[in-house]
């Protein structure tokens, strides 16, 4: 018969994988930024910026004195991360950058026929020229390419997506890792020749696929604690699940990892693989504390959200560009987490130089008694710092009895 890890214990294992189970010390930049990366695996780099930068708010939620300049200077200046793509954009530690190979080549085999059907211009022939200008002038930007194409008009109108040629082929180059990010320029990627920015000792290594798919299975499962064939896969998206599912037989085969039921928020239990011994190391942990914390909706505790639903109870969607009439939450709406559960969904943004509060919804059951609600303000108020806010500005009827309806 399969281990069965309870609810609270898979809770508590999964707090714990991504460092959420209890506050660390440590100035959060530096060796420290680094360590924290490697054991998160990597942090999602996106440009939302209502209140903080996505992964800014999720390095801050682990170390209460980060500031957005180490992340800065952790890619630019000491090289201990990359950016490169997992399932997105993503700050890597440096030492796992040979891994990244395999991928390279797969994207070289991929995106020509995908992006020239997707953007509908010929990229590939601005990629000689791009590399020849990089070597002579150094890092490029985007803005920086033909002075024709930094009119919107050019790609065909304004837009996240619509790229023009040089800047496709600028994003290809990076994809298939003839081109690094070297910096950025307010949030703009810089680009510059791969054996300006990685280490010769990184670019010399050269791991076979099978050590990649080891490495890669490995890496996931010891960062998420359990985790499904697909979830592995889809944790750095450097194998493909066909892969996993080879790596998957081999390691049970060879008892390095065991298959343990994994009890959801509703009772129900679903088979996960975790390395032996999981269930008997989660009675170790110590019970969560109560802070409270306000979580980027990027998080990846919260990035599966089916996941999230099935451990957490806490049903949780983006909705891109919805009216307000018509959404439920959107981007301004944060996660707002206390021990092993979320309490609630705040919608703040800055206001001039104060954190606007428009609401917060406890969710279903919360109770906002005096010490939580303390707790609450607290936490605000570590945001507000971390923001760079000088006070709190509160919409009259902010704390609200429950769920809006959807």
């Amino acid at each position: 018969m399969r281990p069965v890890l309870t609810n609270a214990l898979a809770r508590r294992v999964f707090l714990d994988r991504h460092l959420l189970l209890r506050d660390e010390g440590g100035p959060g930049r530096g060796t420290d930024l680094a360590d924290l990366v490697t054991r998160l695996g990597f942090v999602q780099v996106d440009s939302v910026n209502t209140l903080a930068r996505a992964h800014d708010l999720i390095l801050w939620s682990r170390r209460g004195r980060y500031r957005p300049r180490a992340l800065e200077l952790a890619v630019a200046r000491d090289r201990t991360l990359f950016e490169g793509w997992t399932h997105d954009a993503s700050a890597i530690p440096m030492p796992f950058w040979p891994h990244w190979r395999h991928r390279f080549a797969r994207m070289k085999d991929r995106l020509p026929g995908r992006w020239e059907a997707w953007q509908r211009h010929d990229f590939l022939s601005e990629c000689d020229g791009i590399l020849a200008r990089i070597e002579a002038e150094g890092g490029l930007a985007s803005a920086d390419t033909l002075p024709a194409e930094r009119d919107p008009a050019a790609a065909g109108g304004p837009g996240w997506w619509n790229w023009h040629p040089s800047k496709t082929a600028l994003e290809y180059l990076w994809h298939t890792g003839s081109l690094a990010v070297c910096h950025r320029r307010g949030f703009q990627k810089v680009y510059d020749l791969t054996e300006r920015v990685i280490p010769a000792d990184l670019r010399a290594a050269s791991p076979a696929p099978e050590e990649t798919i080891d490495w890669a299975c490995r890496m996931a499962l010891d960062r998420l604690g359990f985790a499904t064939g697909g979830e592995l896969a889809a944790f750095l998206a450097l194998a493909t699940p066909q892969e996993v599912k080879g790596w998957v037989a081999g390691a049970l085969a060879r008892g390095e990892v065991e298959e343990i039921a994994i009890e959801g928020a509703d009772g129900s239990r679903r088979t996960a693989l975790a390395r032996p011994g999981l269930v008997e190391a989660a009675e170790r942990l110590p019970p969560p504390g109560a802070r409270v914390r306000v979580l980027s909706p990027f998080d990846p505790m919260l990035r599966d959200r089916a996941r999230a639903e099935r451990l957490f109870g806490f049903r949780y969607r983006i909705e891109i560009f919805v009216p307000e009439a018509k959404r439920r939450w959107g981007y301004y709406v944060f996660p707002v987490w206390e021990g092993d559960r979320a309490i609630g969904r705040i919608d703040m943004a800055r206001r001039g130089g104060d954190l606007a509060i428009r609401a917060f919804w406890p969710e279903e059951g919360v109770r906002m008694g005096r010490g939580r609600l303390q707790r609450l303000e607290a936490e605000l108020e570590r945001v507000a710092g971390f923001a760079g806010l000088a006070g709190i500005d509160r919409a009259p009827d902010w704390l609200r009895d429950g769920p809006p309806p959807v």
